[in-house]
């Protein structure tokens, strides 16, 4: 364990590299009545990952992050071994946040007995749709890791961005059927100012793909306009399909669903999302919309 000293703060941020580490600092701030908000992370931090942060000082006393780039929710053809890792930066713009501990274990550390030999953690249902058809096993991955940070940290809150949804509610219920003490808080997704959702792998796309990359949320935008003005849902995601292979993108999904456990959407529902995952060029994006259906115009399907 040592020590990143920041004077715009007036603190020190510790960084732990053992659950021991984070348990004994997390036992005394306990005994000093203070709440503790946990984001964890895989690094490579930018706007959207600072704004969690911010969050989480917004409702509690001590702020913890990890960094850890989870073996286990990678397949076997993604990118874990070429995922952007920065630690010394990450370190830097956390510190001059003012948080009090990061959290950067080694592999071992989290997977003693390897990753491969590992107890695991499945979400039925949320796990196998959308995401989980395309990515076989990463909400497996997801739960497990978030599960072992979850017992390590032992946080009043936890803070998720809502750019991952399927994340989220994957999160959610996990905590619900196991029942877990911690509260998870959203945190709106961050956008470009073109309105691409920020994310890590953003860097991976070449200048021409970044500047088509944005067309992806002015689709979706279209199509909950849509929605909203009445055409059938079905219809509105063909035409958004259609419009986003028109502008060289390969599309995993384009769904409208209940924006409550991602069901298919049928008639009476309100509340709504609609997620997409698409690739342009070896980059692969998602995104989401939240948005508010008036009975008097939903078609259903």
């Amino acid at each position: 364990m040592h020590l990143v000293n920041n004077s715009a703060k007036s603190k020190t941020t510790v960084i732990a590299t053992t659950a021991h580490d984070v348990r004994v600092s997390v036992k005394r701030w306990r005994k000093s009545g203070k709440k503790i908000a946990f984001v964890p992370t895989m690094g490579n931090l930018h706007e959207g990952h600072l704004a969690l942060v911010k969050a989480a000082f917004e409702v509690a006393d001590h702020v913890i992050v990890s960094i850890f780039v989870n073996p286990t929710q990678f397949g076997e053809n993604e990118d874990f071994g070429t995922y952007p890792r920065t630690f010394d930066e990450d370190k830097a713009k956390l510190a001059r946040l003012g948080v009090d501990m990061i959290f950067a274990p080694t592999t071992g550390e989290i997977y003693p007995d390897s990753e491969k030999a590992t107890c695991r953690i499945t979400v039925t249902e949320l796990s196998d749709i959308l995401e989980g058809e395309f990515r076989p096993g990463f909400f497996t991955g997801v739960a497990t890791v978030v599960n072992k940070l979850f017992n390590i940290v032992s946080p009043d809150i936890a803070i998720f961005g809502e750019k991952d949804y399927q994340q989220l509610l994957v999160i959610r219920k996990m905590v619900a059927d196991l029942m877990l003490s911690v509260e998870i808080l959203p945190v709106a997704t961050v956008r470009e100012t073109d309105g691409l959702a920020m994310s890590s792998r953003n860097g991976y796309l070449q200048d021409r793909e970044r500047q088509r990359a944005s067309n992806l949320y002015g689709v979706l935008q279209n199509l909950v306009n849509a929605v909203q003005a009445g055409i059938p849902i079905k219809e509105a995601e063909s035409l958004a399909i259609r419009q986003l292979q028109e502008k060289s993108f390969t599309v995993d999904y384009v769904s409208v669903r209940q924006r409550h456990n991602l069901m298919p959407a049928v008639f009476g529902n309100t509340q709504l999302i609609v997620l997409a995952a698409v690739r342009i060029g070896e980059t692969r994006l998602i995104d989401n919309i939240q948005f508010q259906q008036p009975n008097e115009t939903f078609q259903g399907t």
